[in-house]
């Protein structure tokens, strides 16, 4: 058996130029989560400056990381001399946004404090935390091996499984605080409320997971995910079903005109659900990545391999020019039980004027999972190439769109809710 189970995840490489892109994103989206609660209760007033001034700084650093050359990667441009300008501005940020935030302290007390422990804001506030600690550790992951460098003068490499093994706990957790924020009440929830409202949540994603034990997936770590899925996507859904029960009750319309309704006069926070509708098909797609299959093989011509539910077939070589660049490929054809599905064609592209091909790996998608062919080398004795199976990726581009589509709700100027509320009543 020449199959290979891979990790958790496999796009993501954890690329010091990628964390640094990361780093921004992480920080800035703890902003606008805990923004909603200056909004409300005039609290983390500061602690919201220091989030927009970390994002506005990682921003920095993120191109200072990629125009200096401190770090190798197929990311960054060679060495220059911005590097040292890029970290004088980064420093000036800091001191400059800090001194005045210090000479500002006075008029940016909070008008209240938290009220208890099992409420709205605290999840809120674990929520700003679990974003930090992904921060911190991605940001120490990528600096490490400078710092490592510049004091001992060895060279130390920080690979996927230190992130995996610290960051998916924390991402774990943040998933369940994104399931309990919707449903948790302001200032002061009560236990019985908590029972009532994350009852059925739960119950509906324990079924789940025994349903899929049942069917055979038996991995702690990604039935525990995949349990947090179905409990965060029934507690949104559940949100945005007692919303629209209580607008279709209030002004007599079908269930279907009464969600359009809830969503289009709450955008901001119904908007904010569907990005983490979407988000969730990204981790889905993430946890899919556990059952990646993989095989390597050196074929001739009309000589097949077995991958999963697909048997693949190399048909013969390929090479033609386009253009500047000369086109090396290879027919595969790709079948399910005798069935034809397709046949594939990975390549090696050679430009002109370089001598380092670009590889082009032959994909065949579908909801459940994509086929991906890898050219490896051709020759006159055949081709080696690399085939995978990645279960349910096509679920990160919807996931994608998903968010795109709640960033538009969010984004979309409020109109008239009178006239609004008019046309609903006629």
């Amino acid at each position: 058996m020449d199959y290979q189970h891979a990790p958790l995840g496999g796009y993501w490489a954890w690329d010091p130029v990628e964390n640094a892109s990361f780093l921004p994103w992480l920080t800035g989206t703890a902003y606008l989560h805990s923004v909603m609660i200056q909004e409300k209760k005039g609290m983390l007033k500061v602690w919201n400056i220091v989030l927009v001034i970390l994002t506005f700084a990682l921003s920095i650093f993120g191109t200072f990381l990629t125009r200096s050359g401190v770090l190798s990667s197929v990311h960054t441009f060679a060495e220059s001399s911005l590097g040292p300008l890029f970290l004088g501005f980064l420093g000036l940020i800091l001191i400059v946004s800090f001194g005045f935030l210090f000479l500002r302290l006075p008029e940016l007390k909070s008008q209240h404090e938290l009220d208890a422990l099992l409420s709205r804001e605290s999840s809120f506030l674990v929520n700003n935390l679990l974003f930090l600690g992904i921060a911190f550790t991605t940001l120490w992951g990528t600096i490490f091996p400078l710092i490592a460098e510049a004091v001992r003068g060895v060279k130390v490499t920080v690979g996927p499984p230190f992130y995996n093994q610290v960051i998916v706990p924390i991402g774990l957790t943040l998933l369940l605080v994104t399931g309990i924020c919707p449903l948790i009440a302001w200032r002061r929830a009560s236990w019985a409320n908590f029972k009532r409202n994350f009852l059925p949540p739960f119950l509906f994603s324990l079924i789940g997971l025994i349903f899929l034990f049942v069917l055979g997936m038996q991995r702690p770590l990604v039935l525990f995910t995949f349990f947090l899925l179905l409990f965060v996507a029934s507690a949104i859904g559940l949100e945005f079903y007692r919303g629209a029960r209580a607008r279709r009750r209030i002004i007599g319309v079908n269930f279907s005109r009464a969600l359009g309704g809830l969503v289009w006069r709450n955008k901001r926070r119904y908007g904010g659900y569907i990005i983490h509708l979407g988000v969730l098909l990204l981790v889905l797609a993430i946890a899919g990545g556990a059952f990646q299959v993989e095989r390597e093989a050196h074929l001739q011509v009309g000589e097949a391999i077995e991958l999963g539910r697909y048997r693949l077939k190399y048909e013969g070589p390929l090479a033609f020019e386009r253009g500047d660049t000369m086109v090396v490929g290879a027919r595969i054809a790709v079948s399910n039980a005798g069935k034809p599905l397709a046949v594939l064609v990975p390549e090696k592209r050679l430009h002109e004027g370089s001598d380092q091909p670009h590889t082009m790996a032959a994909i065949l998608s579908s909801l459940k999972e994509d086929l991906y062919i890898i050219l490896a080398s051709v020759d006159d004795h055949g081709i080696a190439v690399r085939a995978l199976i990645n279960p349910l990726m096509m679920w990160m581009w919807i996931g994608s769109y998903v968010i795109g589509l709640g960033t538009l709700v969010v984004m979309w100027p409020e109109g008239k809710r009178s006239s609004a509320v008019g046309r609903e009543g006629r």
